[in-house]
This record gives C-alpha cells, sequence and structure tokens, in this order.
C-alpha cells in the first residue's frame, strides 16, 4: 500500500504539474493580447529602461527657447527676425541641420517674416521647418495640416513633429513619418537620423537615454553669439520651447512631462542608434516556458530561487535584444507566466508541506492518524489494527520523552514486518496503528505478531520491556475514525481481559449511551457548579450599559469549564434543559434585585429553548418564580431563537404571549438565520428584534450586509420593536449601528461574557466608545 500511495503522490504532482504549466501559459497567451498585459508592460516599461541608463550621443544640440529667452525677448510671438539671426549664427558656426520644433503655419510682422525668409535662403537647404496635423476644433475632429507659411517653404525641408501618445496620454513611440497636405513626410527624428520607414509606422523611443545629457543652449545666447561654435560644429540642431509658459510638453513612462523638443530629440538619438523593431511576445514566452518546466520540477526554498533566477535571466536576455539587437519584446506575458508558475507551486509546496505537518508525529517522524485516514482512500473497506502500549506512563518516567519515542519507533519498525506494506502510525501517545485488507487475515497476522512483539526493544543500549495488547475493528473507510476508536477500546478490553488482542463489538450507540455527561448535571445544579455569566448591552441612545444576557457555563471539578455548545444540545436531548433554565432564571432574578438597588432600570436577557415554549410545567414554575421575586417582571426578556419560534407558530404565539402578560419582554434572537415571514412578525407578541452576529460583523464594510441590517432596524422600529444588534467587535461597526438608529449593541467591543463580580465592577465604570 505504501508502495501505492508512492506512485499515487508522484502521479498526482505531475498531474498537478501540467496544470500549473497549462493554466500559466494560457495566461501568458492572454497577457500578450489582451489588453492588460499591454498595460503591466507600459507600468514596467520605466524599469526596463533604468536597467542600462545611457548618455545622449552629443550628436544632438537642442536650442532652447527658455524662460531666459522669453525673458528678454517679452513679446510672444517672438519676431522671426530672432530665428533668422539663430540660424545665421548657427550655419557661420558649422552646424550639420537646423530643425525647427516651432508653429509657422501663420504669417508674423513683415519684416520679420522677410528677414526670416532670406536667412533660410542663405543656409539653402539646411533648415527644416515643421508640419503637422491637428483638428478643427473641440467639436470638429476633422485633421487640418499646418504647414510653414508659403513664403518660408524655399530652400527648407519639411518633416513631421506629430507625436501621439499612448492612451494613457504618455509617449513611449515615434512614427517614421506622416502625410501633410496628401504629400509623405519624415519625421523629424527620422530627416535627423537619415532612416527611412512607412508613414504612420511608430518605433519605440530608448527612454533609458537621459534628457539631462542632451547638450543644450539658450535661444537667445545663440541670437546673439554668445556661444562656441565648436559645440555646434558638425552637430545637428533642434531648435524648440522648453519654458513651461509656451506650452508643448508631453508624459513619458520615466523622466515625467518634459518639453516636446526633447521628445524628438529622444526619438532622433533611439534612431542614431539603429532602428528598433518591436517583436512579438513568442521569444520570450518560449523562454519563459523553458524556465516554468525547471520550476515545476523544484521543491521548496529553490522554487523561489528559481523564479528569481528566471525572471533575471529572462530580464536580461530581453534588454540585452533591446539594447544589442534592437529587438524590443514584450514582457509583462513572459514574467507574467513565470510569476503565476512560482506563485502556483509556492502554495503548493506550503499546502504539501502543511499537510505532511498534519500527518506526521512530531515526537516520533511517524506518520499519524490524519495519515492512516489518508491511506483508506485507495480501498472501500479495510480492518484498523491499534497496538496499546500499556507500560507507556511508566517508559516516559524512566525513559524520558525522547527515548521513549524511540521505543516507539524500534515497536513501529518492529510491526511494519507484518504490516502487508501499510503505513504504521502514532495515532495517540500510547497507540500505534495500522490497515490490513478486509479479507479475513488479521487473525493470522496478529498471531504472527504476538512473539515479535514480545521481544525486549534496546534503545541508548539498555533492553525496555514493552507491555502492548492490540485491537481490531473492520468496516467501511467511510467510518475509519470510528473504526479507529473501536479499535482502541479493543485494545483497552484486551487489557482488561487479560488477552493479547480483541475485536472490536461496539457500536455507536454503546458509545453514546456510555456519556455520562448527562447524569452529573443534576448534581452540577444542586452543587452550584453551573454558573450564570453576563454579557452587557450597551445602549447607543443613552451611552451606557442598560441590559445584559445572561448565558450558562459548567465549572465541571475534573474536567474543567464545559462549554455550553456541549451540554446545551445534551441536556435539550434528555430532557434536563427545564430544570438548567430555571436554574438559570433563579439566579438572574436574585442578581437584577441586587444591581437595581445602585443601576435603576437595568434589565437581563434569559434564553429560552424551543421545547419549553409549550411546557405547562415550566411556565408555572416560571410564574412562580417571579412571583416571588424582588424584582418586576419588566426586569425580564426572554430570547427565543427565531428557528425555535418557527418550528411551531401556534404553540410558540400562545407561549409568547403568556410570558407578555406577566410582564416579561419577548426577544427574537439570531434574527436573519430562520425561516421567518413579515406576517410572522406581525403576530408574534415581540418587544425586541435581536439581529443576528452574522450579518453585523462586517455590515460597516459589507454593503450587502449593511443594506440588510439597516433595512431590518427601518422595519424593526415601524413596528414599534426595539432592536439589539449582536456581534460587535469594533468601533467602525458601533459608529455604523448608531447612524442606522440602532438601539442597543452587544459583542466583544463592548465586554465578553463575564462573571458575575465582574459584570458588576464594568457596570460602576464609565463606558467609552472613542478610537
Amino acid at each position: 500500500m505504501q508502495r501505492v500511495l508512492a506512485v499515487g503522490k508522484v502521479f498526482e504532482r505531475r498531474k498537478s504539474s501540467w496544470a500549473i504549466l497549462g493554466v500559466a501559459l494560457l495566461a501568458g497567451v492572454l497577457l500578450a493580447y489582451l489588453p492588460l498585459g499591454a498595460a503591466i508592460d507600459r507600468a514596467i516599461s520605466p524599469a526596463r529602461f533604468q536597467v542600462f541608463p545611457r548618455v545622449a550621443s552629443g550628436k544632438i544640440v537642442i536650442v532652447e527657447m527658455d524662460a531666459q529667452s522669453a525673458g528678454v525677448i517679452k513679446r510672444w510671438p517672438w519676431s522671426r527676425a530672432n530665428y533668422a539671426a539663430v540660424v545665421d549664427n548657427l550655419r557661420r558656426a558649422g552646424a550639420a541641420s537646423i530643425a525647427f520644433d516651432v508653429d509657422f503655419s501663420s504669417a508674423s510682422d513683415a519684416v520679420g517674416d522677410g528677414a526670416f525668409a532670406a536667412a533660410l535662403a542663405r543656409a539653402d537647404g539646411l533648415v527644416i521647418l515643421p508640419t503637422f496635423g491637428q483638428s478643427a476644433n473641440s467639436a470638429d475632429q476633422r485633421t487640418i495640416d499646418s504647414l510653414p507659411i508659403p513664403l518660408l517653404r524655399p530652400h527648407v525641408a519639411l518633416a513631421s513633429v506629430s507625436i501621439m501618445p499612448d492612451r494613457d496620454g504618455q509617449v513611449r513611440s515615434m512614427p517614421f513619418g506622416t502625410i501633410t497636405d496628401g504629400i509623405p513626410r519624415p519625421s523629424l527624428s527620422a530627416y535627423i537620423a537619415q532612416r527611412s520607414g512607412t508613414a504612420y509606422d511608430g518605433f519605440p523611443i530608448d527612454m533609458s537615454i537621459d534628457p539631462a545629457t542632451i547638450p543644450r543652449l539658450s535661444f537667445v545666447d545663440v541670437r546673439d553669439g554668445r556661444f562656441d561654435p565648436a559645440r555646434v560644429r558638425g552637430r545637428s540642431i533642434l531648435i524648440g520651447a522648453t519654458a513651461v509658459e509656451m506650452g508643448d510638453r508631453y508624459g513619458t513612462p520615466l523622466w515625467g512631462v518634459i518639453p516636446g523638443v526633447f521628445v524628438q530629440a529622444l526619438a532622433a538619438e533611439t534612431l542614431l542608434r539603429g532602428v528598433p523593431v518591436e517583436e512579438a511576445t513568442l521569444l520570450p514566452l518560449l523562454l519563459a516556458f523553458a524556465a516554468a518546466l525547471l520550476i515545476v520540477r523544484t521543491k521548496g526554498f529553490t522554487i523561489l530561487l528559481g523564479v528569481l533566477g528566471a525572471q533575471l535571466i529572462l530580464t536580461v536576455a530581453v534588454l540585452v535584444g533591446q539594447y544589442g539587437l534592437l529587438f524590443v519584446y514584450p514582457l509583462a506575458p513572459a514574467l507574467g507566466m513565470i510569476a503565476l508558475v512560482g506563485l502556483t507551486c509556492g502554495i503548493r509546496e506550503i499546502a504539501e508541506r502543511f499537510r505532511l505537518h498534519r500527518t506526521v508525529d512530531e515526537a516520533t517522524g511517524l506518520p499519524n492518524a490524519r495519515s492512516l485516514i489518508a491511506q483508506t482512500h485507495q480501498t472501500v473497506s479495510c480492518t484498523v489494527v491499534v497496538t496499546q502500549f500499556n507500560n507507556y506512563d511508566s517508559l516516559l518516567a524512566v525513559l524520558g520523552v525522547r527515548l521513549t519515542a524511540d521505543v516507539v519507533v524500534r515497536l513501529a519498525e518492529r510491526l511494519a514486518l507484518v504490516a502487508l506494506d501499510a503505513r504504521v502510525c502514532r495515532t495517540a501517545d500510547r497507540h500505534l496503528a495500522f490497515l490490513l485488507p478486509h479479507d479475513g487475515a488479521a487473525e493470522d497476522t496478529l498471531d504472527g505478531l504476538r512473539m515479535i512483539l514480545l521481544q525486549p526493544v534496546e534503545v541508548a543500549g539498555r533492553r525496555v520491556d514493552v507491555a502492548v495488547t492490540l485491537g481490531l475493528a473492520a468496516g467501511g473507510v467511510d467510518t475509519v475514525e470510528r473504526l479507529l476508536a473501536n479499535a482502541a477500546l479493543a485494545a483497552e478490553g484486551a487489557l482488561q481481559g487479560d488477552s493479547f488482542w480483541r475485536r472490536s463489538v461496539n457500536d455507536d450507540g454503546t458509545l453514546e449511551r456510555s456519556v455520562s455527561l448527562m447524569g452529573e448535571l443534576d448534581a452540577a445544579l444542586a452543587a452550584d457548579q453551573i454558573e450564570v455569566f453576563y454579557q452587557p448591552k450597551y445602549n447607543l441612545r443613552e451611552r451606557r450599559i442598560t441590559s445584559s444576557e445572561a448565558l450558562v457555563r459548567w465549572r465541571h471539578p475534573e474536567q474543567g469549564f464545559i462549554g455550553p455548545d456541549i451540554f446545551i444540545h445534551l441536556a435539550e436531548k434528555t430532557n434536563r434543559i427545564a430544570p438548567l433554565t430555571l436554574h438559570v432564571l433563579r439566579q438572574v432574578v436574585r442578581d437584577l434585585a441586587d444591581w437595581r438597588l445602585q443601576h435603576g432600570s437595568l434589565t437581563a436577557a434569559v434564553n429560552i429553548s424551543a421545547k419549553l415554549l409549550s411546557d405547562v410545567a415550566f411556565n408555572s414554575a416560571v410564574e412562580s418564580i417571579l412571583s416571588g421575586a424582588d424584582v418586576p417582571a419588566t426586569a425580564l426578556i426572554f430570547e427565543v431563537t427565531e428557528s425555535a419560534t418557527m418550528s411551531n407558530p401556534a404553540s410558540a404565539i400562545a407561549a409568547l404571549k403568556r410570558y407578555r402578560d406577566l410582564g416579561v419582554a419577548v426577544s427574537m434572537d439570531d434574527y436573519g438565520t430562520g425561516q421567518s415571514t413579515l406576517t410572522y412578525l406581525k403576530q408574534l407578541p415581540l418587544s425586541e428584534l435581536k439581529i443576528d452576529r452574522s450579518f453585523v460583523q462586517h455590515a460597516h464594510v459589507n454593503r450587502a450586509d449593511g443594506v440588510l441590517v439597516r433595512s431590518t432596524i427601518q422595519l424593526a422600529h415601524d413596528l414599534g420593536l426595539k432592536v439589539v444588534a449582536e456581534g460587535v467587535e469594533e468601533l467602525a461597526c458601533l459608529q455604523f449601528l448608531e447612524t442606522c438608529g440602532c438601539d442597543l449593541i452587544q459583542g466583544y467591543f463592548i465586554s465578553r461574557p463575564l462573571p458575575v463580580t465582574q459584570f458588576v465592577g464594568v457596570l460602576d465604570q464609565p463606558f467609552h466608545t472613542a478610537a
């Protein structure tokens, strides 16, 4: 069976590995074609440019129309005589070309236009003027081509300065050219770099180039001749606005918002190095898939190292292609694929480690009870064999924890010799267990074990005698936990019967009848072992504690505190719920009498079981208690669960009306969890509605819960009912309920259930709801 389980685990891991690879590959393909992948690539583009920062070539010089120049020239638009002076000075200094990123599509002053035209004629083809397309106006999206005025067109080249940002407003690429006035024209960057391409086909701009490293001169300094000619000799000159007040600024992935002339310069610098080509995602996906194949085969911490290594290798490979071969690949699909593989493999590894930890006994390293149960998935029926150490406590006292664990391991090794390839598991401190096929051969196996187990065990140079008995339980694997318990009981029975092994004859009914807890409840009531705790209810209007809920606790002399979730159900099942409830009611009445001397109209709620709503004897006892009490019945609230109330509506309504006639307020507990209808709310003699914690706890953050709580409070108030919200565990929830108009709240944010002495202390102290 162990070999079957091992093979099964290997097959399961391989199957999960292929599933992980398939899902990751699909995710990578989807990222390659869905907008999300492009968005991720845009988000990581600053990082990819930061990996290999570069400086500008120095072949392009920007002449800035900066704030200094604007301050000197003052008038805007500038007279074109200024541009004429700049062209003449740059021409005389030996500039290779002079490109303007300035709009000359409308006439200026005649003298200035004439001077500029004359300077352009003297340059004779050295100057490039801009052309671009723009929308007619905000309401008319037709494109109007803008060209320099005819006076300026002779003796110049025309190039497009159109910039096309992405959907997020950032510029990442530049076209090789556009069409204006029906003629294809190169972009300014393509013209400067002497690169050809198709109009409107774009190329990615290399944003790793630092704009601050591009040489710059102030426009007014060039106009006035205050510059070193060597700085422009043989270089391409770009003239454009950088002053903030002149506009023409664009967002970029790495450098933020920069002037348009710098975008043109970065694009030209990109093309000077070569023409980058945007490739498809196939190659990165193949590299990522190869890396994923390695990752799914790794285990433990190496998964993280594998993911980081794969990401690094992939990134370097792609960036080398980008900066070395000028192939630009999208990274998001491949990185997303590797990240998903790493994440899922990590989750699988954590799950396997957690599963292993949950299925191994810490002291011995042997499989535990969970591991035994897992083995039963391979068969339909089986026999559970439990070996019990009858002198375990003596061994522990003499040998200590470590050596006793060694004894357990040695004994497990002996059991494995005859366990028919089944794993021997430590299911409890003094129990070892294993499975046998349900084929009737168990007795032969146990007879063979007798001689083996009677031999002393040697640990740390000492020979130790181990006293053991065995128990068997056979049946279907759907009840393996019960089989394990029955086999343990059989091993104990073998000890008591002075035999080596015994087969279980217990059934569920026998075990349930052996539980004696309810037989002790009557004595516990008489001995005052049943205590009443109180959980405060905070009045949101009066900003103080005005009520409480009585909750029962059983202080067992041997088992300690026993929670109500254990014995309340058994008390109902064994018809002991009435005396238990009456005991609580008597205690609450006495406590209320003491509290109200100092705290006025304080009230307390008592939970009433469904079985008591129509119990005549119980109702008579309640009347007797109330008639002899030192507090009015109006100080009491009977909380009945919604599901209990609805189980027998006619009987419930009659019983609840009797309580109201006595003056007791009636509250519907756990409202919202049962089968209530508006008709029931109308018919039942309720004073209060208590909204279940499952709706209240997250009502301030969960819209659906908030709507249900708010509407329930409004409904209850319209019916004349108070509202209590239970499950309040933080200030934000309290504040939300306060805005909803809730009357009272209850929960751990106010207080846990408290013994009566601590509850009185809470009443004596002011309660603050401030954060």
